[in-house]
């Protein structure tokens, strides 16, 4: 649950434009980007194609080469091809691109803040606690964290 949560608000840090990094965040990929904030890189899935960060108001903009959509336990999780938000130690606000579908309905991530050893992604009018230990691996874009289950299965019809 709080890996598709996670996963949700960072499929967009990779590679910064000159305007809004320093050189040293141009080695860094996202995933350390995010490191640097104190999240764990199972907040993107795997595959985040490039990103833009200003470190001086915490803005940024991920990037993902199309949409990405995977289940994770009772929830399924969809990514923009452009997720965007300010990032500052702990915290995610102002997210979009990012949403979860609870029962049959679809509802955005607009924060995710990282508190002790839990995770908490809102909704808005309500949210959700996961352990950090959920987000410790990136989801896959597909197939979440059941892709070799999926692989199999396919292999063997």
């Amino acid at each position: 649950m709080a890996m598709a949560f996670g996963s949700v608000i960072f499929l967009v840090l990779i590679s910064l434009p000159a305007s809004f990094s320093s050189a040293d965040d141009e080695k860094l990929s996202a995933y350390q980007a995010l490191q640097q904030y104190d999240f764990p890189v199972g907040i993107l899935p795997k595959g985040v194609s490039g990103y833009e960060l200003n470190r001086e108001t915490g803005e940024f903009s991920a990037y993902l080469n199309g949409t990405c959509n995977f289940a994770i336990e009772s929830y399924e999780l969809s990514y923009k091809s452009t997720i965007q938000g300010v990032i500052s130690a702990g915290k995610i606000s102002n997210l979009k691109g990012v949403s979860v579908k609870v029962l049959f309905f679809w509802l955005n991530i607009v924060e995710v803040v990282h508190d002790g050893g839990e995770m908490q992604f809102s909704v808005g009018i309500a949210s959700a606690n996961f352990p950090i230990e959920n987000f410790y691996e990136s989801p896959q874009c597909g197939c979440g964290f059941d892709c070799n289950r999926l692989n199999g299965l396919a292999a063997s019809v």
